[in-house]
């Protein structure tokens, strides 16, 4: 037994979003027995989703893909253009390349698949809140194998453009692939972390990306291994 009550460990606060009920009571019974998650609601669509967020404020949103009246992508897109300091992490059935790229897109902290095992999900809802972007295997080549031309050139900068980057900018979008934190990249490079902030804020600027998952994306797509 822990020598620490569950009232001393700093707790997850996670809100469930399935339409399927049975699917979103098992992740609860399951999730609440690690001492620092919290189920602190559920909801079985988008719009309901939204709404939670708003009165619950957890702090990372399990989001199913497929759902009646607002589907996940939506809910994704509206909860993080809303609440920015709340993540959502994407848990499916389907690892459809649509849903994959339009989830993160919208801002989701990553993409999961339904099959995945217990623990894997456990820790992967723990790295997402610590901000490390999450993709069950093989998505991440999957998505990046399959882009269109087409969608590549609305979402991905030219090689101009990273030339145009600083030095450190490209530092920075270095450690991002490697799934650093802002804290941590700051510790690497012996800078402050307010300072990280800014270099992050400037590469989504001058990428034209949105949020720090299509960071990791483009990062993986440049700076491939020699």
């Amino acid at each position: 037994m822990s020598k620490y009550s569950e009232s001393e460990i700093a707790q997850i606060r996670l809100l469930l979003v399935d339409d399927q009920t049975l699917i979103c009571q098992g992740l609860k019974t399951m999730l609440e027995l690690e001492p620092d998650l919290c189920v602190v609601g559920i909801a079985n669509n988008g719009e309901v989703a939204i709404q939670q967020v708003a009165a619950l404020n957890p702090d990372l949103v399990l989001m199913d893909v497929r759902m009646p009246v607002m589907d996940g992508r939506a809910a994704t897109r509206a909860i993080c253009q809303q609440f920015s300091d709340v993540k959502v992490l994407v848990l499916s059935t389907f690892d459809d390349d649509r849903y994959i790229s339009d989830s993160i897109r919208a801002g989701a902290k990553g993409y999961l698949l339904k099959d995945m095992p217990a623990d894997e999900l456990v820790q992967a809802i723990r790295l997402a809140h610590r901000g490390y972007t999450q993709m069950a295997p093989g998505l991440m080549e999957k998505l990046m194998a399959n882009t269109s031309e087409t969608e590549m050139a609305q979402s991905e900068p030219t090689t101009p453009d990273l030339e145009s980057l600083t030095p450190r900018e490209q530092d920075v979008l270095r450690l991002i692939k490697n799934g650093l934190t802002n804290r941590e990249i700051a510790k690497e490079l012996y800078i402050s972390e307010g300072t990280v902030k800014t270099h992050v804020t400037h590469l989504f600027d001058r990428l034209n990306l949105r949020n720090r998952a299509q960071l990791a994306i483009y990062a993986n797509s440049v700076y491939r291994p020699s």
